[in-house]
């Protein structure tokens, strides 16, 4: 069976080290749309901070946003479906968390506020430069983030808490999972864990669009390279993992293609279409 819908996750995948769609992928993407394909994108990020590059190449109408907790229409901004997160839940992880040494971002209606001593020092959490840039580009500075998201604890698309390590991640995903059953765990790098609803994940956002295209599961293909990424490569018809990517998502990939930067994308999406990989 043919593939006919294309999720695409962005950081580490469909963007290149500098945040950047390289001229290979993005050509790869329209010949994709070209063949009749639809494009989505399917992100940890909200839908405010998705990146011009990706926005502009025509064709691509949906998005998969804060790991499955919002599904949008691209070209008008509309919000298809949403998952928010339990009132109930928030307080639990609050009062769970609240204690430690981590910090939180929250995400409302597509835009992502966060701290302003994190967004001014993301190196402080063990931050890559480039993801440090990414952050004060596009979060909303917040004096008391604890404060913002106690008060807007009702209309929470989704949150993160940010660590400063790999043995904090874990310490503190255990006590957000043990606080409460109403949520979606996951996380794309070692410093967040990136909490939803739990009928989220990129998985549902991209079963969402497949039954709204009126696909089947077989129809569709997922790139991707983070355990945040895994159930929707599982999900999918044909699961393509970056050379880059995790063990465990190499582990739930049918295919594995090259690394992010050497438009491993590109290379994935043109299998797919029988099409040569095109040099230059």
């Amino acid at each position: 069976m043919s593939v006919k819908c294309i999720a695409l996750d962005l950081d580490r995948t469909t963007l290149n080290k500098e945040g950047r769609l390289s001229r290979q992928n993005r050509k790869a993407i329209e010949d994709a749309v070209a063949s009749g394909i639809h494009v989505v994108i399917a992100s940890g990020r909200a839908f405010d901070t998705l990146p011009e590059d990706v926005l502009a190449v025509p064709g691509i109408e949906y998005a998969v946003t804060c790991n499955g907790a919002a599904m949008y229409h691209v070209p008008d901004g509309k919000c298809l479906k949403r998952y928010q997160l339990p009132q109930d839940a928030v307080e639990a992880i609050m009062r769970a968390t609240g204690q430690e040494d981590v910090t939180y971002e929250a995400f409302i209606d597509g835009i992502a506020y966060a701290g302003r001593e994190y967004i001014e020092n993301p190196a402080h959490f063990g931050v890559t430069p480039q993801a440090a840039a990414y952050i004060k580009a596009t979060r909303h500075g917040c004096d008391d983030i604890v404060r913002f998201i106690h008060e807007n604890r009702h209309h929470l698309d989704s949150m993160d808490i940010i660590v400063k390590s790999g043995e904090e991640q874990e310490k503190i995903w255990k006590l957000a999972a043990d606080c409460t059953d109403k949520i979606y765990i996951t996380s794309s790098v070692c410093q967040l864990i990136e909490i939803a609803h739990r009928d989220a994940g990129k998985k549902s956002g991209l079963a969402f669009f497949a039954e709204l295209l009126g696909l089947s599961r077989e129809e569709t293909a997922a790139f991707g390279d983070a355990d945040n990424d895994i159930d929707m490569l599982q999900y999918a018809g044909v699961g393509i993992a970056m050379g880059n990517a995790s063990e465990g998502c190499k582990s739930a990939a049918d295919l594995i293609t090259k690394h992010h930067d050497e438009d491993g994308l590109a290379y994935g999406i043109w299998e797919l279409l029988g099409i040569p990989y095109r040099a230059g």
